[in-house]
């Protein structure tokens, strides 16, 4: 499994892909990345022997600045939305990975920088990284799903404060006002999420797929929908040779031998 562009990178490791954003200097998105992002992550999510996604970025500078401004400076509304598509097509196959995806953020999270991490499901941070959202200084805004994860996440005031002000935030108070989940040292981001990954691991990928999606549609359903659902996922699980295999290994006091089938 080879990414269609040479801008992204990617590395199996046990059950864990490593993507890396790979467009120097800054680790900007185009859409030639953008396409090869989602077509990998599909065919990632058809690879049952991969359970965690780790994306990151290249050098020890960006994780990723967005989106490359070249593309946007002729003013032309087609290209404009050409290129709005293919951004929220992207991140949006992101955040419906059917396993756990990290965000690990090695530097300047900037624009469609952030809006990638926000679609993945945790964000581990380094001391020294800045995260932003300051589409509205260049007369745009965030349309791949900024305006939307980032409430979610920060509640509205801090999103107001980043979106229509433009504040930038360090790792501390991305921490603090829990857009990111954790803050490591300079060069330790990979790491961490690396071992959040193989945590990962441990659990049954039939049941992580189930509780993710349940807990995503917190997001939009009321608790009264969601309840029913909880149910039968639960249920829907004894269709599944992992929940014979997860029980079975408890009782028999041996790790189980996970098969996300």
């Amino acid at each position: 499994m080879t990414p269609e562009t040479s801008k992204l990178r990617l590395e199996i490791i046990d059950h864990t892909a490593v993507i890396t954003i790979n467009n120097p200097p800054a680790n900007t998105w185009d859409g030639e990345s953008l396409t090869a992002l989602k077509t990998l992550i599909l065919n990632l999510n058809d690879d049952s022997t991969i359970y965690s996604l780790i994306i990151t970025g290249q050098g020890e500078k960006f994780f990723s600045a967005g989106a490359d401004l070249n593309l946007f400076a002729d003013g032309d509304k087609g290209n404009a939305k050409h290129m709005a598509e293919v951004f929220g097509e992207a991140f949006e196959t992101l955040s419906q990975f059917r396993g756990v995806s990290i965000a690990a953020i090695n530097g300047f999270a900037m624009g469609g920088g952030l809006e990638c991490a926000l679609a993945c499901d945790i964000r581990i941070a380094e001391t020294q990284a800045k995260m932003a959202l300051p589409e509205a200084t260049v007369g745009l805004l965030p349309c791949a799903g900024g305006t939307q994860n980032l409430p979610w996440l920060v509640g509205e005031g801090w999103a107001k404060r980043m979106i229509l002000c433009g504040e930038r935030v360090n790792a501390e108070k991305a921490l603090a006002i829990g857009l990111v989940e954790d803050v490591v040292e300079t060069g330790y981001a990979f790491e961490a999420a690396l071992k959040l990954a193989q945590s990962v691991a441990k659990q049954s990928p039939s049941s992580v797929a189930a509780c993710k999606k349940l807990v995503q549609a917190a997001r939009s359903n009321p608790m009264q929908q969601a309840l029913p659902e909880e149910r039968s996922l639960f249920v829907g699980l004894f269709d599944t040779e992992d929940q014979r295999e997860g029980v079975n290994a408890f009782l028999e006091k041996r790790p189980p031998a996970w098969k996300n089938k």
